[in-house]
């Protein structure tokens, strides 16, 4: 068994394993970490997971210790920089005239790497650009395309539920997402409605997927007959998330009936019969 925690590199790098030895993080702490070409910094976002050697397919490398404040000066000199850099390579992509969208730079914890990450609609012919690049700040330079979602969580923002963008406040990687997950779970169809401000499907319709399906075990459909206490009759309506049905009973009545939440692996018990 082995030690590991998950850490994302730098503000906007990758979330990868690394192996610890002695020094032992916590969640959020800011770390020094082994990577390809000497070292980078990082934070923990994940607590400890012990696995077994060559479970985790990537390659592993160390936790080297705690960010000392002295750390945490260089990167907040880094962030500085980057900035600089930024405008540079702005420039130079106009006196290119390179059909692209610079959105951030940052520098690797040593400054051995620049980073400029861009959207683009198509490939893009960066070859001279980086030529530029690097005799200008000396360093190797990295130019990283993303897309759209990834471009939404560099900037952060509110979704329309008045909350904190998912993908930049907790979400490490994206998940497919699809228009029948929205479908499944009830909602209108309308771009406006489930679109986030990246102008994809939002993240949510995903990963609250999971527990919309688990709340809907053990429900009977709209339309379905069924028998209650008070008599048999037909499901009019069926609300997954507060685990209530409404029966249209044969006398007209409608009755509303209240369901035992699932456990999360598995179909609970139901009080009603489907016939």
């Amino acid at each position: 068994m082995q030690k590991l925690v998950q850490i994302r590199l730098r503000q906007a790098g990758q979330t990868l394993y690394f192996a610890l030895d002695e020094f032992v993080p916590k969640l959020g702490d800011h770390v020094i970490v082994e990577v390809e070409r000497g070292r980078d910094y990082g934070q923990v976002v994940t607590k400890i997971e012990e696995v077994l050697k060559g479970k985790i397919e990537e390659p592993i490398r160390k936790v080297l210790r705690k960010a000392t404040p002295q750390d945490l000066k260089q990167i907040e000199q880094n962030k500085i920089k980057a900035k600089e850099a930024f405008s540079s390579c702005q420039e130079k992509i106009e006196s290119h005239k390179l059909d692209m969208k610079l959105v951030d730079a940052e520098y690797s914890f040593d400054r051995t790497k620049l980073i400029f990450y861009f959207t683009a609609e198509g490939r893009i012919d960066f070859r001279d650009l980086v030529k530029d690049l690097a005799y200008l700040f000396k360093t190797r330079i990295e130019l990283r395309q993303i897309g759209v979602r990834d471009e939404a969580k560099f900037f952060g923002g509110f979704g329309p539920c008045g909350r904190p963008l998912c993908c930049a406040k907790f979400l490490r990687e994206f998940e497919p997402v699809t228009i029948k997950m929205a479908k499944e779970q009830n909602l209108p169809l309308n771009p406006t409605k489930i679109s986030g401000l990246c102008g994809r499907l939002m993240c949510c319709l995903s990963y609250e997927y999971k527990t919309y399906k688990c709340l809907c075990k053990g429900l009977p459909s709209e339309g379905s007959k069924v028998t209650i206490p008070e008599g048999k009759g037909r499901v009019v309506s069926v609300n997954p998330l507060k685990r209530l049905v409404v029966v249209e009973i044969d006398d007209g009545r409608h009755i509303t009936v209240t369901y035992k939440t699932p456990p999360l692996r598995g179909s609970g018990g139901s009080i009603l019969e489907d016939k």
